[in-house]
């Protein structure tokens, strides 16, 4: 018999809009709570952003796009990168890097730094870039409320909360 926890992560595979996700993760977030003070080098990794509380087109989980975070604790970097699934996306992603700071057991701060779009790569020229430093007029943080070796649960400033997979197959680079 599956637990609550793979049974959730079956459906953020498999049924990213079931209706039950949203009680499922709540239920989560009291049964397993993150502690990034024995935790952090669980944040490591290309995420997958999976489910989503936001309204927001670019936050949602639709098939034809593809939310990644990467993360990396040990140089207090993230990267969002937000690109078409499949061949299209070769073409191009919109991208945005930031600076992460853990402060506490659960939450990281971040800092937003440039933005923009990463284009493909050409041999022997490298890859196309456009970026620009972001101004950020607020102070934005994330508090991991679950995270394990395949899951993480966060709750951003503005409220929304955010459910990502762990990708193995991809790395940092």
């Amino acid at each position: 018999m599956k637990s609550d926890r793979d049974l959730l992560i079956s459906l953020l595979q498999n049924k990213p809009n079931d209706p039950s996700l949203k009680e499922r993760i709540s239920e989560l977030e009291d049964a397993q709570p993150a502690d990034l003070s024995r935790d952090v080098s669980l944040l490591k990794g290309v995420w997958d952003l999976r489910w989503s509380s936001s309204s927001q087109p670019w936050l949602r989980q639709v098939p034809w796009l593809e939310n990644l975070q990467a993360l990396d604790p040990d140089h207090n970097r993230g990267y969002n990168l937000l690109r078409f699934r499949g061949p299209f996306g070769a073409i191009g992603a919109i991208t945005v890097e930031a600076s992460l700071n853990v402060v506490d057991s659960q939450r990281v701060e971040v800092k937003f730094l440039r933005g923009g779009w990463l284009g493909p790569r050409f041999p022997g020229r490298g890859q196309l870039k456009l970026l620009r430093e972001v101004q950020q007029s607020f102070p934005a943080w994330l508090d991991i409320t679950v995270l394990d070796r395949q899951i993480r649960i966060c709750r951003g400033n503005a409220g929304t909360t955010f459910v990502l997979l762990r990708l193995e197959d991809m790395d940092l680079n």
